[in-house]
């Protein structure tokens, strides 16, 4: 199953990616946003479609999340494909970032937080960006 789930989330980053430009730095476009006076890091799974709008109002109110998303993998690949694009689009509207972890979780950040990526390697491929 981690192979399916690894392969899904690759296929839905690798689609972002291109479409923003390969080797382009992604600049979202918003508006300046105060920073909360507490920022919490918090590691939820993913278990059902309806769980993104909960995930959606934990990023507007400034907090970091760790997705596990091979609880909802287990019952559907293609539910897993239908959150993470929507998490993708969600986050690049407000101007947060998002990205992978390994096979199985997904961070996701506000708009005050940036994850930060390797560039290309001299030898010219690309380095994950974490575990």
């Amino acid at each position: 199953m981690l192979s399916k789930l690894g392969e899904a989330l690759g296929k839905v980053f690798g689609r972002s990616r291109k479409a923003e430009g390969e080797g382009e730095e992604a600049k979202p476009v918003a508006p300046a946003v105060a920073v909360p006076e507490k920022v919490y890091l918090k590691a939820l799974p993913l278990r059902d479609l309806e769980d993104v709008e909960m995930i959606k109002q934990e990023v507007k109110s400034g907090n970091v999340l760790i997705l596990k998303v091979s609880p909802l993998a287990k019952k559907s690949i293609d539910d897993v494909k239908t959150a993470v694009g929507q998490l993708m689009e969600f986050t690049q509207a407000v101007g947060g970032d998002i990205a992978r972890l390994g096979e199985e979780r997904v961070v996701i950040t506000p708009a005050f937080i940036r994850i930060w990526r390797e560039k290309a390697t001299a030898a010219g491929g690309a380095l994950p960006t974490a575990a």
